[in-house]
């Protein structure tokens, strides 16, 4: 995530202030003087950063504080507070209308800040919110932004209102909404024209849309790689055409992440969504509670908790389930309970959203292997599935055949067939450990 960096940081001063008994005004301010500058190393604007430290200070050094008999999480609670402050304190959604009215959205930015790919987000999670929603390709400039349109569109189920190059956006616009209110579309999505930098012509385009037609929400998508310039675009885009929130990509990358700190507090306008991944899934509500504990390392678990709620079967779970108690469980299994975990964003998203202060410094330096993930999944696929459900025949000339099929060296086949037969030993031992048999008093039983 854009904010391990950060995190890692502040996580070190809080582990410092908890480890004292009592805190002085002096530790205090040194403290936050740590806290500032991990703010403005992560790229947050310097007037947020002093704004926010001003008011973190001045609840800190209070004598209810001070005198607490954890003056050293009562900090960090402050400080838990206040950033959720500057993110926003509530979650906003798209403001729609009623179901049997059309609503227009009009997506705006800068070109490579993932507008089309976002535009496309919107529309599936509209979709799976009951709404009909219509994709319009206006940004006839770019090369291919048309067809990337009509194909993740096509991907999420959502039709594309298409007029090819040669006409002008506001007529793309103003078709669009007729052949929306024909074909029962109740959202209609307009991917405008970005460009490399903000120009007049394209101003004046999102002007001419928006003076044309009813535009009832203007989102602008912004790249959280750009740092402040995310933030100066925002301003500029909203004192020129106006907007109603804003959405933020590319959150997963390995980038300072500060514009997510200063848009709100800067604009006044609320962050939407955030993008966290290249798939047409990987779209997060915004809930500045969440982010704010998720940047301080208090783990993010009522995300976890929907991720699976929306990723995992549960009668498939409760079929899992009853074969791990049995130790019947063979290969299509384990590749099932993988599926279900990318589903959720893989391992080290996951991790991420784990609670515990300080879990992100002792996670640092672990690998996960996502290639290696895939490998395994080749493994398993190259098998029949008479393998699959039953290890126990895989002798050496179906390994060789499995590494030949899956691309690897037989001495992969090997390593997960063992691993398997590991973890299946362990289920067993478990299972007895936890009283498996009836009335039995197994070796592994536990005393209670």
């Amino acid at each position: 995530m854009a904010f391990d960096s950060l995190s890692d940081k502040l996580q070190n001063i809080f582990k410092n202030l908890r480890g004292k008994g009592r805190l002085s005004e002096e530790d205090v301010k040194a403290a936050l003087k740590e806290v500032k500058m991990a703010l403005l190393e992560a790229d947050v604007s310097f007037k947020v950063v002093k704004q926010f430290v001003a008011s973190v200070q001045e609840r800190a050094v209070g004598q209810d504080v001070l005198n607490s008999l954890t003056p050293g999480q009562m900090v960090i609670k402050i400080v838990n507070e206040e950033m959720v402050k500057l993110l926003g304190s509530e979650t906003t959604e798209i403001a729609l209308r009623p179901s049997n009215e059309l609503t227009v959205i009009m997506m705006m930015g800068l070109q490579g800040a993932g507008k089309t790919t976002t535009a496309a987000k919107i529309a599936g999670k509209l979709k799976a919110k009951g709404r009909k929603p219509l994709l319009a390709a206006c940004d006839i400039y770019r090369p291919a932004a048309i067809e990337q349109l009509q194909r993740n569109g096509e991907k999420q189920g959502v039709p594309v209102f298409a007029m090819g190059d040669r006409n002008k956006p506001v007529n793309i616009v103003k078709a669009a909404i007729e052949h929306a209110n024909k074909n029962g579309n109740n959202v209609l999505i307009i991917d405008t024209a970005g460009r490399l930098h903000i120009d007049e012509a394209m101003m004046e385009e999102l002007e001419e849309i928006k003076q044309t037609i009813t535009v009832h929400q203007s989102i602008l998508v912004v790249d959280a790689m750009t740092g402040q310039d995310a933030v100066n675009v925002a301003n500029t885009f909203d004192e020129k055409i106006g907007i109603d929130g804003v959405i933020i990509t590319k959150l997963d990358s390995d980038t300072r992440g500060g514009s997510a700190l200063s848009i709100k507090a800067v604009t006044g306008k609320p962050i939407l969504y955030v993008g966290m991944g290249e798939k047409l899934s990987d779209l997060e509500q915004f809930y500045p509670d969440r982010m704010a504990s998720r940047i301080l390392g208090m783990g993010d678990v009522l995300t976890l908790i929907e991720k699976a709620e929306a990723a995992i079967d549960v009668d498939k779970a409760k079929d899992m389930e009853r074969k791990f108690k049995k130790a019947e469980f063979g290969f299509d299994d384990y590749l099932e309970s993988m599926s279900q975990m990318k589903k959720m964003g893989g391992i080290g998203e996951l991790l991420n959203m784990l609670p515990g202060m300080g879990l992100g410094n002792q996670l640092k330096d672990v690998q996960i292997d996502e290639k290696q993930m895939a490998r395994t999944e080749a493994i398993i696929l190259s098998m029949t599935p008479q393998e699959r459900a039953n290890p126990d025949v895989l002798n050496p000339s179906r390994k060789r055949r499995i590494a030949n099929g899956a691309g690897v060296d037989i001495s992969e086949v090997n390593r997960l067939v063992k691993q398997f037969e590991q973890s299946k030993k362990m289920m067993k031992q478990f299972s007895g450990m936890m009283g498996g048999k009836k009335g039995g008093r197994g070796r592994f039983r536990l005393p209670f």
